[in-house]
């Protein structure tokens, strides 16, 4: 019988098991492994107080089997990343029968939940989709920005990625599915809910989402394979600042990826939607990655097409960090390509 890829100390293993080894802890795995959630959505779930709820999760979270953050007031709880926390969740909530009556009750009312989630975030969705609507019309269509991104970063699957920005959690839904463990990060408490209901209906439920600022990224946010930057720096009064922690999350020999509007008089965008900045020219953006010790390895810009009804123009910069690390190849693009060119090969 061939060994398993992680061992652990007996005593490690032990204490895991033995806070895992009680009903209602049980259940709380086995709700985590579909998803974060908060107190109160366990407590509605669970149908138990908020004490008991808090005291199950304090003990899962000392036995390293669950992790925590903030949200402002909310705590978000998900199951660890550890090896220890990810062998339970195959080994022993992986063998729960989905059609227990106990689990599949829990799974109802967690559907329930999420479905109150998803009414909340259109709610306000509902009332920002206008301006979003707008600022769409203005550049050109999503698809081709996606499709220019998926380009750069070439078709190789990647360990881990860090979207900072994450908004609604489209580029998450574009590239998660290509990364062993993807990180959302959002100032934003509603556009993290809005990013959460969207990620649950592409059944991306091993992605964690986090409250966070690009300018300060908590510092258990590091070692990461690739790092995006996507429509964030034109809301920044140092985007120089974001790109340094950017990069200072990477892995050696990681990638960083911006995307924002080239350079355009678009005056509306700052007046009412407090856009910073209106774009970025290309040797600005080379600059503050050069500035931070990154080596610039692609640039293209995309044009409005005819039709399109676009005014705007948007940009693609990619960026790998020099230290060397021997098992991960960068999938550097064969040459530097130069603003207006449209990404033909990687």
């Amino acid at each position: 019988m061939p060994l398993p890829e992680r061992q652990f100390a007996f005593e490690t293993l032990l204490a895991a098991l033995e806070a895992a080894s009680e009903s209602t802890r049980l259940r709380i795995l086995a709700l985590l492994a579909e998803g974060e959630l908060t107190v109160t959505e366990l407590m509605t779930i669970l149908n138990q107080s908020q004490p008991r709820v808090s005291r199950h999760l304090k003990l899962l979270v000392e036995a390293g089997l669950v992790s925590r953050h903030r949200e402002g007031a909310w705590a978000f709880f998900r199951l660890a990343e550890g090896a220890l926390a990810q062998a339970l969740r195959t080994g022993v909530v992986g063998l729960i029968t989905p059609d227990d009556p106990l689990v599949a009750a829990d799974k109802r009312r967690l559907e329930s939940v999420r479905a109150e989630r998803a009414a909340q975030a259109q709610s306000y969705f509902t009332q920002h989709a206008e301006d979003w609507s707008r600022i769409r019309a203005l550049h050109i269509p999503e698809a081709r920005v996606e499709a220019a991104v998926l380009e750069l970063i070439g078709e190789k699957r990647f360990d881990s990625l860090l979207d900072l920005g994450t908004g609604t959690g489209r580029m998450l839904e574009v590239l998660a599915p290509r990364a062993v463990r993807a990180v959302g990060l959002d100032v934003s408490p509603a556009m993290l809910n809005v990013a959460r209901v969207n990620l649950d209906a592409a059944n991306l439920r091993q992605v964690q989402l986090r409250q966070g600022d690009a300018y300060a990224i908590p510092p258990d946010l590091a070692g990461f394979d690739l790092v995006l930057l996507h429509q964030v720096l034109h809301y920044l009064d140092d985007p120089a600042r974001a790109i340094r922690e950017a990069a200072r999350a990477l892995n050696p020999g990681g990638r960083l990826l911006i995307v924002d509007f080239a350079p355009h008089q678009e005056e509306s965008l700052r007046i009412e939607h407090a856009h910073r900045r209106l774009g970025f020219s290309e040797a600005e953006v080379m600059q503050h990655l050069s500035d931070t010790g990154l080596k610039p390895l692609a640039a293209t810009t995309l044009q409005p097409k005819k039709g399109e009804g676009a005014k705007l123009a948007v940009s693609l910069w990619l960026a790998g960090d020099t230290r060397l690390r021997g098992d991960f190849p960068l999938n550097t693009p064969s040459s530097v390509f130069s603003a207006n060119h449209e990404v033909t090969a990687t």
